[in-house]
């Protein structure tokens, strides 16, 4: 059982791995926003760069191998598709390392919460004698 869990994160890691180093690239991540509106053709998300046809099909593979876009086929046009389930991993990883620093965040705010105490209380009035 053991084994399976650690090889299911491993299998999650690298696709988070594969998602990550993909949106790192600011062309694929312009043509993963530019898909948030709806499917494209390869020849439309190729509209606006300076690059070849080859070279955004480029692109969408490796954004087609971290699973982010799939493409199909629709009579002579092959539109390429976001797969939202993969965002949704994404924000889980995201999630529970937001969570763990929150809850560093918040014992840190507690420890100095209760130093500022202590500093009141230790601190004499002026006009009293020690």
């Amino acid at each position: 059982m053991f084994n399976r869990m650690v090889d299911e994160r491993d299998e999650m890691s690298d696709q988070l791995s594969r998602v990550f180093a993909a949106l790192a690239d600011p062309t694929r991540r312009d043509m993963v926003a530019r898909l948030t509106d709806g499917d494209a053709t390869v020849g439309e998300l190729a509209a606006p760069y300076a690059v070849s046809v080859q070279a955004v099909s480029k692109h969408l593979k490796v954004l087609e191998d971290a699973g982010l876009v799939t493409r199909s086929r629709d009579a002579q046009r092959r539109p390429v598709h976001l797969e939202a389930e993969v965002f949704d991993l994404m924000t889980k990883w995201i999630e529970r390392y937001r969570q763990r620093a929150e809850e560093r965040f918040q014992r840190l705010d507690a420890v100095l919460a209760e130093l500022d105490e202590r500093t009141e209380t230790e601190t004499p009035m002026e006009g009293t004698a020690s």
